[in-house]
């Protein structure tokens, strides 16, 4: 039975989120992001300039300078407008796009509104993604509701969340997943922002996927395993709650913490599906799920994605190390804009030794497997 839930509870649930991400071992332990498995194809006659390599490409009919995307993380206590600031001027300034994280409270307070709506006060022209969970699209939340977050951000898309692993395990989690599809399908009839459909871990099928691009949503967020295990955040916290954790028989808790498919997995899968239905050739898709350096940005374009996006490396660049203390404002725009150009020299380096020229080349880029 889903629990009812104050503004209270889920602010305080939002900084134990980011808390947790930054001081507990909260990753996948057997499920990796599946690019560790893969390999580029040398070329050793690329054709091509280190120097010349474009990483330019189009988003949602937008270009951007690089094919990376800050995912969504916080917003709805109070550290998160500061946290939130921070990640829209570094978006601002290099031309990338940023998701904010679920703003469900929001709508339940006006207490920490500024936390959202410092995103388009810091960032007035970058891409910025509203956020809200699929349990409250599959329940009463309507599209005046849905109207509210998108204009307090002024939003350039909707991102629908795709949690059910996460909320079978947190303590007070929302399973009402049915009729999901068709509120989505309502909503991408009624408002004129795309949708991005987002797991949080998971990942997402083609079979999955095909039922979300069917109702309509523009964009696949495949948000595979590999980077941050929701699961075991949840677990966490539930043990805080209400102490050792019996639900599930210990081994399938093993197995259930573990639960997803791999970002690489995802991405084949879905662009296997795109080969062979000419209709989802339009839909975009965004990597995300481990990534953790730009040779799984590479690898990810190869497997079909237009952006590959990453929540925890970024978020971890903006605290002090080993402390919940976030940096100043330069001190964060420093650490953010190192991390962001070693990224860069990683995509660089794998366009120039496929010899991609630009991002339509490393699509065609050939990867085996080791």
């Amino acid at each position: 039975m889903t629990k009812p839930e104050n503004s209270v509870n889920t602010s305080r649930r939002k900084a134990e989120h980011v808390e947790l991400c930054l001081g507990e071992q909260v990753s996948f332990q057997e499920v990796q992001s599946g690019f560790e498995s893969l390999r580029f194809k040398h070329l050793a006659v690329p054709e091509v300039n280190h120097d010349s390599v474009s990483l330019e490409t189009i988003f949602l009919e937008r270009k951007l300078n690089r094919p990376f995307m800050i995912s969504s993380m916080t917003g709805g206590y109070e550290a998160a407008e500061k946290i939130n600031r921070y990640f829209a001027l570094f978006a601002e300034t290099q031309n990338i796009p940023l998701g904010v994280g679920s703003m469900r409270q929001t709508l339940e307070s006006e207490k920490y509104k500024e936390s959202y709506s410092v995103l388009r006060k810091a960032a007035p022209n970058a891409m910025i993604f509203a956020n809200i969970g699929a349990p409250e699209v599959a329940g009463k939340m309507g599209v005046k509701e849905i109207r509210r977050i998108i204009d307090l951000i002024r939003a350039d898309a909707l991102i629908i969340h795709l949690n059910a692993v996460q909320e079978l395990f947190q303590p007070e989690g929302n399973t009402a997943f049915f009729g999901l599809l068709s509120k989505i399908e309502g909503l991408a009839k009624s408002i004129p922002e795309p949708i991005i459909a987002k797991e949080v871990g998971n990942g997402i099928s083609a079979k999955a996927a095909k039922r979300l691009m069917d109702s309509g949503v523009k964009v696949i967020d495949v948000a595979g395993s590999g980077g941050t295990n929701w699961q075991r955040v949840e677990a966490i916290r539930y043990q805080g709650t209400f102490g050792e954790d019996r639900r599930f028989s210990p081994e399938a808790r093993r197995e259930l913490l573990e639960w997803g498919m791999s970002t690489a997995e995802c991405l084949m899968e879905i662009k296997s599906l795109k080969a062979i239905k000419p209709d989802y050739q339009g839909i975009e898709i965004i990597a995300s799920g481990g990534i953790r350096n730009g040779l799984d940005v590479a690898k990810s374009i190869a497997l079909g994605a237009t952006l590959a996006a990453a929540a925890t490396p970024f978020l971890k660049c903006i605290f002090r190390k080993g402390t919940n203390d976030l940096l100043d404002e330069t001190g964060a725009l420093n650490a953010l804009h190192q991390l962001l150009t070693t990224w860069e020299n990683d995509l660089r380096a794998a366009m120039f030794l496929t010899g991609s020229a630009g991002i339509s080349d490393l699509h065609k880029a050939e990867l085996q497997s080791l």
